[in-house]
């Protein structure tokens, strides 16, 4: 095939992937009460299974917490005419995204693999499962944990009894939608790792030598995203710190492989 004609097959897999986000988030418009009632929104319930999971195992240690009977008083404030059906459209299409994620792979997968060999395109389908897995990993856990935790602190946070916190609707949003594609995208660090060592911008030793490093940096951003204590940064901090040592062993299996092929 000539450029040309690359950038032609190029550009229909990029306006079916387009077509496939439209749709799903044109279906999740269409129910966006539910939407919002059930996954936007319902970390403020109190009765959250988050909140309610995280009281029981604080009172086994016979600890006290705040999470037993948690409360958000507040409501979420629109502050223009068009905000909240702005807002309707934008989370609609990002959680299109969201779901739509394995079919945009594949269409992804359906423009490299005519320049793979045969037993490449073979492996690669175990690549599309992986990838489709650690991306909703990482939603469930975005969900299920570091949203719920941030929810609770930010709502919570006071610098004096003097401020009120009214939340607008847009931050809100834009925090709990930002939060899950972000940390769903960090769940495909494995995946990362596995083609920076195939390109030989990784390797084993270099991800050993600087693991202390990545510890830091993890629990810095456990900081910035959950409240301010040790339990929640641990909870954080475990799965990315898992990922990374999966991401080792990913890297020592390529290098491997490739030292197998010479």
């Amino acid at each position: 095939m000539s450029f040309l004609a690359h950038l032609e097959a190029l550009r229909w897999h990029l306006v079916r992937s387009t077509a496939a986000i439209f749709i799903c988030g044109i279906v999740l418009f269409v129910f966006k009460t539910t939407v919002y009632n059930e996954f936007l929104l319902a970390h403020l319930n109190s009765e959250f299974a988050t909140y309610q999971w995280f009281c029981d195992v604080f009172k086994v240690f016979g600890i006290e917490s705040n999470f037993c009977g948690v409360q958000f008083p507040q409501k979420l404030q629109s502050l223009s005419l068009t905000n909240q059906l702005m807002n309707a459209i934008w989370s609609s299409l990002i959680l299109g995204l969201i779901i739509s994620f394995p079919y945009v792979l594949w269409e992804l997968w359906k423009f490299i693999s005519p320049g793979l060999h045969k037993n490449e395109r073979k492996k690669s389908k175990g690549f599309l499962f992986i990838t489709s897995l650690l991306f909703f990993v990482g939603v469930l856990f975005s969900f299920y944990v570091i949203v719920p935790m941030s929810v609770y602190f930010f709502y919570h946070f006071e610098i004096t009894d003097t401020i009120q916190n009214n939340f607008t609707l847009s931050s809100y949003i834009s925090m709990v939608t930002n939060t899950i594609l972000g940390v769903s995208i960090v769940f495909e660090l494995p995946v990362l790792i596995y083609f920076l060592t195939k390109l030989g911008l990784i390797t084993p030793s270099f991800l050993k030598t600087y693991r202390k490093h990545a510890l830091v940096v993890v629990l810095l951003l456990a900081a910035i995203i959950t409240p301010p204590d040790v339990a929640s940064q641990v909870i954080v901090s475990i799965p990315i710190m898992i990922l990374y040592e999966v991401s080792i062993y990913v890297s020592k299996f390529v290098v491997k492989k490739q030292e197998k092929s010479l």
